[in-house]
């Protein structure tokens, strides 16, 4: 059985093997896309590896059993040889038992693994699953989106040449438009991207990558500017009635001048409570005044309108998010997506021509 010293030993030697190894992937030079691709994953594949033998030198290191610390102990206690002596009898007693055995040397895997790059012997072996129509990370196949994408009611239908140019023009679509179905959608979108992303660029830190958008996107929401979400110049808490502009008022005295009427109108029209005394109407409108309508206490709507406010800016925030994604990765696969466009427009002109060439047969005949 391998002592806790000899694991130690070999999660290091392993370590170093690994770092070196991802060394010369990195280095070692490549032409082909596909080529490329490969040597990512491996190199990941290495580094996902590296990991795990840090993490195991980690929980050896913090000994919470204490047996790596009994163990020094009794190499360097007073009894130090009577020690080595029973091990050396216990390899002993383990080689007669199991005379065959065969114990390669780390250090092969990493000579294999060398002799494959350098002689190109994995270059061809397909490492990571891609369409036909992905050409091994070359193109996009956003052919099962697209169909989702047509099945949405109330969005103009566009060919597909027309989709992948326009896909993440998603400021576009009316707000109006954009409900559970319209977000089903999204999220076919987002999966196919992010997952064509890591097949891509295993490399990549896609998690912290989205994590930043997340964070720009919760400043631009919050500030009412987020493309396609911009809130109504008029009011972004205005819904139908006698809406009262607030900008024009500093403080509820002024608005208390208006009136028991039109206090009501305007708490109406915002599905607040409109009940109660002059001054509890003016206090309870004023301090709406430049607040979204989902910062709201749910306390101050009427009860038929109580959180269904909220509601449904958290529903529109939710899409929202997906969308700042989407243009992200749509950025990301830049290259892809324009390399995409042309193999589409070359498809449609073979097709063109093919058929032009049945036509002139039948004529002949």
């Amino acid at each position: 059985m391998e002592t806790i010293l000899e694991q130690q030993r070999r999660l290091h030697e392993e370590r170093e093997r690994l770092e070196d190894a991802m060394s010369q992937e990195i280095l070692h030079k490549i032409s082909r896309k596909a080529t490329q691709i490969n040597a990512d994953h491996r190199t990941r594949n290495l580094l996902e590896r590296s990991v795990i033998a840090a993490e195991s030198m980690a929980n050896l290191y913090e000994d919470q059993d204490g047996l790596r610390k009994e163990e020094v102990s009794s190499l360097s206690g007073p009894n130090e040889f009577a020690e080595f002596y029973s091990r050396l009898r216990s390899l002993k007693e383990y080689h007669r038992k199991y005379p065959n055995e065969v114990t390669e040397p780390m250090q092969m895997e990493f000579l294999r693994m060398k002799e494959n790059r350098e002689n190109n012997i994995e270059d061809n072996l397909p490492l990571v699953e891609f369409t036909d129509e992905e050409g091994y990370g070359k193109y996009l196949d956003l052919h099962e989106v697209y169909d989702k994408y047509l099945n949405l009611k109330g969005i103009e239908k566009i060919d597909y040449l027309t989709y992948l140019d326009t896909f993440d023009r998603l400021f576009d679509i009316p707000k109006d438009k954009k409900n559970m179905d319209y977000k089903r959608y999204l999220e076919s979108l987002l999966d196919y991207l992010y997952g064509f992303c890591e097949r891509v660029q295993p490399l990549y830190d896609l998690t912290k990558e989205l994590s930043k958008v997340g964070e720009e996107f919760e400043g631009q929401w919050a500030q009412g500017n987020f493309p396609g979400w911009q809130k109504d110049a008029s009011s972004a808490l205005a819904h139908t009635g006698a809406h009262l502009d607030l900008s024009a008022f500093s403080s509820p005295e002024e608005l208390a001048s208006l009136g028991l009427d039109r206090l009501k109108q305007a708490l109406q029209a915002l599905g607040l409570k409109c009940g109660g005394t002059l001054e509890e109407r003016a206090q309870r409108l004023f301090s709406t005044k430049g607040v979204p309508l989902e910062k709201l206490d749910p306390s101050v709507f009427a009860k038929s309108r109580a959180g269904k406010g909220r509601e449904s800016s958290e529903r529109q925030k939710d899409i929202a998010s997906y969308e700042a994604q989407v243009y992200h990765l749509s950025e990301l696969l830049g290259e892809q997506r324009q390399a995409t466009r042309e193999n589409v427009e070359r498809k449609q002109a073979r097709t063109s021509d093919e058929l032009e060439v049945i036509v002139l047969l039948i004529d002949l005949t």
